[in-house]
């Protein structure tokens, strides 16, 4: 059972402080990107919102429940960032919060037809989940993320009027980018994540390996975006991808935050890319 708030503080207003502990940026990213999947696809506009929902919602359970289980952890190694960790938000808070959006996950995710809905929870959501509960200190702690981005755009295409996989390269892409982007998530956290017993992937092939591969990873997502889809590429993803190829070679041509900060970039970048092949 989870302990007690630490002594109360003052801190952000407690709407803001919900949204920080469900790693709101994130959360909200892939929402956008399932939003704009959606949108490029042949829903309705309310099975756009509704998939879009279904998908936000399961991402707000993965980051309350991670804040959750990691409560002890962030107080050992002083996480201030952490509202749980600061007293500015109950946990009480979070548990409810993460049980009314488990509960309209579910909900939404039935109106999305069954396929979408199983690939949402289970491989969507439910790896998100995976990882909090343990997958994140071993060797397979990259498996949700590959389970989670990759099947994304399944969860749109099956929620379709003629519901079918999305391509391969999609999902090849979306698994690509989610693995790369658990890599550089965890490039700050390293220290932090070692004392206290966690030993992912990344902490276990190091940070300059991590950082190497995440661009190798993001390159390659890059790639199925652009020749993946039937026909030749339009001139603008060349040009993108021309983009991505000078973001690699500053990766390993300049040194201090630069290679991170282009690795982030490439993996924006990615993400148009998909979106507009969508």
């Amino acid at each position: 059972m989870i302990a007690g708030a630490a002594p109360t503080r003052p801190g952000p207003p407690p709407v803001l402080a919900l949204l920080a502990a469900a790693h709101g940026g994130p959360a909200l990213a892939v929402g956008v990107i399932a939003g704009l999947l959606a949108l490029r696809s042949d829903l309705s506009p309310l099975d756009t919102a509704v998939v879009t929902a279904a998908v936000l919602t399961g991402q707000l359970t993965i980051g309350w429940g991670n804040d959750l289980r990691d409560l002890p952890r962030d107080r050992a190694v002083g996480r201030t960032d952490k509202p749980l960790v600061t007293g500015a938000l109950p946990v009480g808070w979070v548990v409810r919060a993460l049980i009314v959006a488990g509960l309209a996950c579910l909900v939404l995710s039935a109106f999305v037809g069954w396929r979408g809905a199983l690939v949402n929870v289970v491989l969507g959501a439910g790896a998100g989940h995976a990882y909090n509960l343990g997958l994140k200190a071993t060797w397979w702690s990259w498996a949700p993320y590959a389970s989670a981005f990759g099947t994304l755009p399944s969860v749109i295409t099956l929620a379709g009027p003629d519901p079918a996989w999305a391509p391969l390269w999609m999902t090849g892409a979306g698994a690509a980018l989610g693995v790369g982007a658990h890599l550089l998530n965890a490039l700050p956290d390293l220290a932090d994540d070692e004392r206290t017993g966690v030993r992912g992937l990344p902490h276990r092939i190091g940070a300059h390996l991590s950082r190497v591969l995440a661009v190798v990873l993001l390159s390659a997502a890059s790639l199925l975006a652009v020749l993946g889809p039937v026909g030749p590429p339009p001139a603008w993803a060349w040009a993108v991808l021309a983009l991505v190829a000078v973001l690699v070679a500053l990766t390993s041509a300049t040194r201090g935050r630069a290679p991170f900060r282009a690795a982030v970039a490439i993996a924006l970048l990615d993400v148009v890319l998909l979106v507009a092949a969508g």
